[in-house]
């Protein structure tokens, strides 16, 4: 059931996905015309172009006059839409009815150096790329508390597979507090977000979404949470600590390892996993990526372990961005059960993981397997997206196409 929907206060599309997204809405086709001044923005029509144009011309006469130099940082584009959107907004705004954006924690008293530095930087970027087409930016104190505002409640919207399209602040859905066993979750239709029920909620009962990825251990997920966004995780989830035995599966082995050796490979799992968290993108990842790495952590852990599964989840992404989809697709099929038990019964990752898994079959014609895995995706697509949402028709017509 849809809980509430809450349109973006302010949102950015991805710079990887100008062309193949309108910047307005959101909206993924292949017929779209862009701008005829920057040649790097298009839309869907001249209504979204319009539309766009309040928020584009920030960037248009920026990104012509600094060519190829023009690349601040997604979170410096979407703070100075922010402050644009705050010097033409007097009225509360229909994404605000419960919070205001100028509410939002900062927890700027919890800060170390390290997330100071980056607030400068992201500061100085923004003085760089808009001071010329924003006039009177706020002080730099203003700016610390906004950026850090924006770090800690904005979102990043994202695609049925969950590729990243943009990000965007949504105040009211902001407003809800974290579970690792959430009872709703949120989708996105264009640059709306749509909360749904994944749990039966009763009246005056608390609702949860979660704000981390939901697949590690309670350790793993209490450090992300504290680093992210400065509390302790207390939920049921946490203090039970009901899966961690099964995402953390060591090898069957004659003889088996010692506990300062499991111990040692967690904490190599865990830098290697941070270093691909910061590498972003594929093409980075390809370097560093080695298959010696899962044989070297496959030595203690069992397939099913979650930082296996991270190692595997990331080399499906090597082969899919090689063009190798036989490779993809046995990644796939190890990833796909243990994600079905370690994350949530409603769960997009589950989801996207059975998309992706659907859609290489059909390409390597393998029909029945590719219709069966697209049907997985639908059963948690029609609870998580709504069974009105796009993508869920878009799959429904794969899965006719192939009749």
């Amino acid at each position: 059931e849809l809980v509430f929907a809450c349109p973006a206060y302010s949102y950015v599309l991805t710079v990887n996905e100008r062309g193949a997204h309108c910047e307005h809405c959101f909206t993924r086709r292949e017929d779209l015309f862009k701008c005829g001044k920057c040649k790097q923005a298009y839309y869907c029509n001249v209504d979204c172009q319009r539309g766009d144009w309040p928020m584009h011309k920030l960037e248009c006469v920026a990104m012509c006059a600094y060519g190829e130099n023009w690349c601040p940082s997604e979170t410096v584009r979407l703070v100075a839409r922010i402050i644009m959107k705050q010097r033409v907004t007097t009225d509360r705004t229909p994404s605000e009815r419960l919070l205001l954006l100028k509410e939002f924690e900062a927890h700027l008293d919890k800060m170390d150096s390290e997330k100071e530095e980056l607030n400068q930087a992201d500061i100085a970027a923004l003085h760089h790329f808009y001071s010329k087409h924003i006039s009177d930016l706020p002080d730099d104190q203003a700016l610390t508390e906004l950026f850090a505002q924006v770090n800690c409640n904005g979102f990043t919207i994202e695609d049925e597979e969950l590729s990243h399209l943009g990000s965007a602040v949504f105040p009211d859905v902001a407003l809800m507090n974290h579970s690792c066993s959430p009872n709703v979750i949120v989708t996105y239709k264009g640059t709306v977000a749509e909360v749904r029920a994944v749990q039966e909620i009763n009246p005056g009962e608390e609702i949860f979404d979660s704000y981390i990825d939901l697949l590690y251990p309670t350790e793993d997920r209490r450090e992300r949470l504290l680093d992210s966004y400065f509390f302790m995780c207390q939920c049921t989830e946490c203090t039970s600590r009901s899966k961690d035995k099964a995402k953390m599966e060591i090898r069957k082995l004659s003889s088996p390892p010692e506990p300062k050796e499991i111990q040692s490979m967690v904490h190599y799992a865990k830098n290697v996993i941070e270093e691909f968290r910061r590498a972003k993108h594929y093409k980075n990842i390809l370097f560093s990526l080695e298959l010696s790495l899962l044989e070297k952590m496959g030595a203690i852990f069992a397939d099913t372990n979650v930082y296996m599964l991270h190692m595997m989840y990331q080399a499906m992404g090597v082969c899919l961005y090689m063009q190798d989809w036989d490779g993809a697709m046995s990644y796939g099929e190890k990833i796909v059960q243990p994600y079905s038990v370690h994350y949530p019964t409603y769960s997009l990752n589950v989801a996207s993981m059975y998309l992706k898994l659907g859609r290489l079959y059909l390409g390597l014609e393998k029909k029945s397997q590719g219709v069966k895995a697209l049907k997985k995706a639908l059963a948690i697509m029609e609870v998580a997206h709504g069974k009105d949402h796009h993508y869920v028709a878009e799959v429904k017509r794969e899965i006719l196409d192939q009749k």
